[in-house]
């Protein structure tokens, strides 16, 4: 019982409570500024007087234990993920991630740079995913109102399918964080092989496999 209340997933019915909670979650999310790219210079006119992002109850914040929103701004290296999962693993509940550009989609222009982490989601899940390289202000602030409606009709629940299916995470960021092999031999090209690409995905729980279709046809 105490399990079905913990993973309570997008599909579970809002009490009246949760719902009240989740309006002020929506109202109150602090940003831990982990500028990874080029798509964090995006973030300085978001928040001036032009788009003026504070007025949605935006903020930064330094810390990741008093933030709550994670941004990813652009492609992630090897070194890099191992801090954000660190950075994320330390966020309290409920957390949210957006991810920058197409680098955290699908490694944008450096996706055949061997040090470059491809896929974001494979490692730790993504709420909400904003198109470009880079995205401009006005893609910026339509994502992060998409999130907060997501927030509101509780289907932003990432972290509790991190928390469920940690198992399936952890052993694609080993994968990645624990190799000792050398990279620099002659580089093979993943997207030459689909079913190479699709690999991470084939042993996926069911319901990532479903939020990454529902993700992808937005």
């Amino acid at each position: 019982m105490e399990d079905a209340v913990l993973f309570n997933l997008r599909d579970e019915r809002q009490s009246a409570w949760e719902s009240v909670l989740n309006y002020f979650r929506k109202r109150s999310m602090w940003m831990l500024y982990y500028c990874t790219g080029c798509g964090a210079i995006e973030l300085p006119p978001s928040m001036t007087s032009r788009y003026d992002m504070e007025r949605f109850g935006m903020g930064p914040m330094a810390t990741p234990r008093q933030a709550d929103l994670l941004l990813i701004t652009g492609y992630l290296s090897v070194k890099t993920l191992k801090r954000v999962i660190y950075s994320y693993e330390q966020m309290q509940d409920p957390k949210y991630v957006v991810g920058f550009g197409s680098c955290p989609i699908n490694g944008g222009i450096y996706w055949d740079s061997y040090p470059v982490v491809n896929h974001l989601e494979l490692f730790m899940p993504v709420d909400i995913s904003i198109a470009g390289c880079m995205p401009r202000p006005q893609a910026v602030l339509d994502a992060f109102q998409k999130l907060m409606a997501e927030i509101q009709d509780g289907h932003a629940v990432g972290y509790k399918r991190y928390k469920k299916h940690y198992d399936w995470y952890r052993r694609n960021q080993d994968a990645v964080l624990a190799r000792t092999e050398a990279v620099l031999e002659p580089w093979e090209d993943p997207f030459s092989d689909p079913a190479l690409v699709e690999s991470p995905w084939n042993d996926a729980p069911e319901e990532i496999k479903e939020n990454r279709e529902v993700r992808h046809d937005a």
